[in-house]
């Protein structure tokens, strides 16, 4: 029997896609009633994610398997049933979903909830797929919940319709169904060699695969793995996103940021559960490709990042930088490097949310033609029209406002110290230094790429900011409301938070880079006693 306690754990996925199925009963005139049940339905979701991560943290980091929680959909035992697991890892994702969720949500109540119809259906649709497949134990449940996520996505990213947002849509519908249609082809590969889509009994059963079947999987596992890469925006697969996430309106794009790093989650997932060194002929398959393919994609976000001639693109370009990043940390194959990327997931997540944010309040300064005006003062001077400095003049409250959010953004992205960016980027380079063995040149290359994107970035931003705040030519003040800073400030204010906590906080996620390195513990923990056995046993009948 189950408490009332154990039952939260299907709660993020109930309570979103009943609120979404109330609010389309509704009028869509009623906006107000739909806000406030929208409001309403994310702050509880984060009340129920807090403790879900209290939850899963509430065992010593020493004893992984007893801090699984696992749920039995109508009370069906895996490996058959349909099976939810929380762990510290998607207790940890769930809690960032919520957090985002509310900054979104509450930032959209200020005219964006009214650019188009069934916005708050959409967006908690898109909480309900980003939780359960964060929650689910199966690879069939996985598909499912992606896509329901990318449905809803569909409709957040052409809300606000026009062109530029038609056209970026159908390049977004057109990858992903791509990417839907190769993980159907790896789930179905993958079910015809094993006989199961349960992840805890996909780790148990690879080990004593034959050769044969061995090289079938691992086929199996590269399709699989294009289609997460493909979300994770992992070059030569990620053309769509810069474009796409510029294209959305402020709080979408907000969301998608935390999309991108499901495909990053269920990498790490799968990876460190099916691979790891019990997996026999598949130990580690994949890594040095993961390595490559994130030096790769770092390498091609800092190139955007440096190209970038507007304010939304540049944040789409930090995506890429960001997921490259995690991808190329896991690809190094040390559990002393994934507690610090998973710092750096949480705070760069936050950091480009309240960016794209703030994107759309700091393009309300810049006129029509300024960009225009701006590179051709650069290039050829104005010397004709001088204007004369103006001494003593205040800074309105707002411009100081956006100008120091901007600031901060901008030492989180580029990993600048104080705040959470840098002691993420130091924690991994410090852990991919401290290797006992020699460290290799590809542990260089990526530590060099680190450092590299961190400067493009502060070199961007800096030239952002001097264009928007310094050199404007327009000296208008823009209207900004509370509802709009508040989200952008309440994010900031979190990644504040996560550096001056920092010592808990990489406790926390070293004890969940633990767990994720003992696979057996999550396959005994998952799976019934009488099913686990040892890594290659033969399941009894």
């Amino acid at each position: 029997m189950m408490g009332l306690a154990e039952h939260l754990i299907i709660i993020p996925i109930l309570l979103p896609l009943i609120s979404g199925a109330v609010m389309l009963l509704l009028d869509e005139r009623r906006r107000a009633l739909k806000g406030g049940i929208g409001i309403a339905t994310t702050v509880v979701l984060l009340i129920v994610s807090i403790i879900l991560l209290g939850m899963a943290d509430a065992s010593p980091a020493d004893t992984p398997a007893s801090f699984l929680r696992v749920y039995w959909l109508g009370n069906w035992p895996p490996p058959f049933g349909i099976v939810l697991v929380l762990d510290r890892l998607s207790a940890l994702m769930l809690t960032l979903t919520s957090v985002l969720g509310i900054a979104s949500l509450v930032y959209s109540l200020a005219r964006w909830h009214r650019a188009g119809p069934r916005f708050h259906t959409l967006f908690q649709l898109q909480l309900m797929g980003l939780n359960g497949a964060f929650l689910t134990g199966d690879l069939f449940n996985l598909f499912v919940f992606f896509e329901v996520m990318l449905a809803a996505s569909y409709g957040l990213l052409l809300h606000g319709a026009g062109t530029l947002r038609v056209r970026a849509g159908l390049a977004y519908i057109a990858i992903n169904l791509t990417a839907s249609l190769l993980f159907l082809i790896g789930a179905s590969l993958a079910y015809g060699v094993t006989g199961t889509l349960n992840m805890a009994d996909l780790a148990r059963r690879i080990p004593a695969l034959a050769s044969g079947d061995a090289a079938l999987l691992a086929t199996a596992a590269a399709i699989l793995g294009t289609a997460f890469l493909m979300k994770a925006g992992i070059w030569p697969l990620n053309f769509w996103l810069p474009t796409t996430y510029a294209a959305a309106s402020a709080p979408a794009a907000a969301m998608f940021a935390i999309m991108s790093k499901l495909g990053v989650y269920v990498i790490l997932r799968i990876w460190t559960l099916m691979f790891s060194t019990d997996a026999g002929l598949l130990a580690g398959f994949g890594g040095d490709w993961l390595l490559l393919a994130g030096m790769l994609t770092i390498l091609f976000g800092t190139v955007g990042v440096l190209a970038s001639q507007s304010i939304p693109r540049l944040a789409g370009c930090s995506v890429l930088v960001s997921s490259g990043t995690l991808i190329g940390a896991l690809g190094t194959g040390s559990a002393a490097v994934i507690g610090p990327a998973l710092f750096y997931l949480v705070s760069s997540t936050l950091a480009i949310a309240a960016f794209f944010l703030l994107v759309e309040l700091v393009e309300r300064m810049r006129d029509p033609g300024a960009d225009v005006l701006a590179v051709t003062m650069e290039a050829y001077g104005d010397d004709d029209d001088f204007i004369e400095e103006e001494v003593g003049v205040a800074i309105p409250a707002t411009i100081a406002l956006l100008g120091g959010s901007f600031i901060a953004c901008a030492l989180l992205l580029a990993g600048l110290p104080p705040l959470s960016g840098f002691i993420a980027k130091f924690g991994m380079m410090a852990a991919m230094l401290k290797s006992d063995e020699t460290i290799r040149a590809s542990t260089w290359v990526l530590i060099a790429l680190l450092t590299l994107s961190g400067l493009a970035t502060l070199i961007a931003m800096t030239r952002t900011g001097i264009t928007s705040f310094w050199a404007r030519i327009d000296d208008s003040v823009p209207r900004v409301g509370i509802i709009e800073m508040a989200p952008v400030l309440a994010l900031l204010l979190l990644c504040l938070c996560l550096s001056v906590g920092g010592g808990p906080a990489m406790h926390y996620m070293q004890a969940t880079t633990q767990a994720l390195w003992s696979p057996q513990s999550y396959v005994t923990g998952v799976l019934p006693a009488h099913e686990a056995g040892a890594p290659g046993e033969e399941r009894s009948p």
